[in-house]
């Protein structure tokens, strides 16, 4: 079953969700809103990107590293360096 959520927020910020739905390609707000709560499960806290980038630096200490030519190359060669890391 459908529900209808309402929220208060002012003329001007009503335009810009109106005009980012229709850059965007969606067919309503409704889409929208929904497609940046998918978004936003994907996001981190602060907490958890500090605590990644210092395990990160603790890995590098530790010589956990990949040296890959490019990006492409780490992407291309996901699997391999994967197993390099964890010793296989």
């Amino acid at each position: 079953m459908r529900k209808v959520l309402s929220i208060s927020i002012s003329d001007t910020l009503e335009k810009e969700i109106k005009q980012r739905t229709k850059e965007r390609g969606f067919n309503s707000v409704s889409d929208y809103i929904k497609s940046l709560l998918v978004v936003d499960e994907d996001l981190i806290s602060e907490e958890e990107l500090l605590e990644d980038v210092r395990s990160g630096q603790e890995d590098y200490k530790k010589g956990k590293v990949i040296k890959a030519e490019s990006i492409a190359d780490l992407v291309k060669n996901a699997d391999k360096y994967r197993a390099q890391l964890n010793g296989k």
